[in-house]
């Protein structure tokens, strides 16, 4: 037999005990941390919030289950630090209950955890360090402002020439123009840099403005007064001109599609930070390690890609990396700093070495080597010796061809693995 101290301890009782047949979305948003997400809930979710940082999990992963109470914690207190409704949410989604949505995000691994920003799923996935701590550090980046502010045309010629950037103009912050550049600009923040000037242009300003590409380049399509957004390539590593979009300034979808054209290179730099991210889309690398202060290669190599390899870009990530960071590599290809510039094919199997970087002056050289990847003929040699048409590969020993040596891939060890903090499917 129960006995109740008084009336109050009873009323505590029966609210835990509704609390408990409360459906699971409503018990959980009653104890704050993470947002459930459902068939039903999701796609209100996307697309009421600025940000939405999803922890994809399975119950019965080992990783999932360590995650699970940092996350939930992260969530409470990112939902007291940002309270306004529309800002962020942090959630979570049963791969195993939801499987519709774990397809429908393409998860393949558990945990995965990623940000959709306006509704739109980002490239990258969170890689970073799994703690209460790191996961508000990023959540309060990601809400950091996204566009820095110029307030005179003076100010771009100050800006880095080594960086992509969208440049925008417009009379006011409340025009809905500028609203689509503000969500553009927050989808890709970390592929542009985003600036933005307010007023109209007046006599004096644009007489200023005759000495830059951004405003000579657009006043011809756009009077005075109208909005302007112009996209400005890395000029210390192209020789593009400024080009002003032509198409609908209040129309997101197709804002953000030439945004994103422009933002993301053909050509890519290979960092460490982002090197997971491009093992995981399982193409080849075709890679330029070069010296950190050597601009000019990076120039011809971009160059040469984009007349002549554009048509490779479903098949190969073409990329750039410092020869001096990715020291290791160089190594296994038996290369120091003192051979840079070179190129190599990374294939996740093994490495191989463009025999001279000059020759990608000569017609159809580099393309020519990439087909030898396609063609299985790298492959081929490194196990029986060089075909009787190849002359770079071969090496001779009196009069006798002997197969090359080519070194293992070491890019493929940066791959997700099931030794660090996710379990891939295949791997079951």
């Amino acid at each position: 037999m129960l006995v109740f101290c008084d009336i109050f301890d009873f009323k505590i009782l029966i609210f835990a005990c509704l609390l408990a047949f409360l459906p699971n979305n409503l018990a959980n948003d009653a104890n704050s941390g993470a947002v459930p997400l459902t068939q039903q809930n999701i796609d209100m979710t996307l697309a009421t919030n600025e940000l939405v940082f999803i922890n994809f999990y399975a119950q019965w992963c080992r990783f999932s289950n360590l995650l699970a109470p940092i996350f939930e914690e992260a969530a409470s207190k990112i939902r007291n630090a940002f309270p306004e409704p529309g800002r962020v949410v942090m959630a979570k989604v049963d791969c195993e209950k939801e499987s519709s949505i774990a397809s429908r995000f393409h998860i393949t691994k558990y945990p995965t955890l990623k940000i959709i920003r306006n509704g739109q799923p980002t490239k990258r996935e969170y890689r970073g360090q799994r703690s209460v701590e790191a996961f508000e550090e990023f959540i309060r980046k990601q809400l950091e402002d996204p566009i820095k502010e110029f307030h005179d045309l003076k100010e771009l010629i100050n800006l880095d020439d080594k960086k992509r950037m969208i440049i925008g103009y417009f009379d006011r912050k409340d025009v809905p123009e500028y609203k689509m550049f503000r969500m553009v600009a927050t989808n890709l923040k970390d592929d542009c840099q985003f600036h933005v000037g307010f007023g109209t242009c007046s006599a004096q300003n644009c007489e200023i403005g005759e000495h830059f590409h951004f405003l000579n380049a657009s006043r011809a399509m756009h009077p005075p007064g109208d909005p302007i957004i112009v996209f400005r390539s890395d000029k210390a590593l192209s020789n593009d001109e400024d080009e002003t979009y032509q198409g609908s300034l209040t129309n997101f979808d197709e804002l953000n599609v030439w945004a994103q054209e422009k933002c993301v290179p053909l050509v890519r730099e290979i960092t460490f930070e982002n090197a997971e991210e491009l093992t995981e889309d399982g193409l080849p690398f075709l890679i330029l390690f070069h010296a950190p202060d050597d601009v000019e290669s990076v120039k011809m190599y971009k160059d040469v890609v984009a007349r002549t390899l554009i048509d490779e870009k479903q098949n190969v990530n073409f990329l750039t990396a410092d020869g001096i960071k990715f020291a290791h590599p160089l190594h296994h290809l038996r290369k120091t700093a003192a051979d840079l510039p070179l190129i190599a094919i990374d294939s996740f199997r093994h490495m191989y070495l463009f025999p001279n970087f000059h020759d990608i002056h000569v017609e159809g050289k580099l393309k020519s080597f990439l087909q030898d990847l396609y063609s299985g003929k790298l492959h081929r040699e490194f196990h029986y010796g060089p075909d009787p048409s190849s002359y770079e590969l071969t090496q001779v020993v009196g009069q006798v061809k002997v197969p090359t040596s080519p070194p293992e891939s070491t890019f493929k060890k940066l791959a997700p693995s099931k030794k660090r903090y996710t379990l891939l499917k295949d791997e079951l």
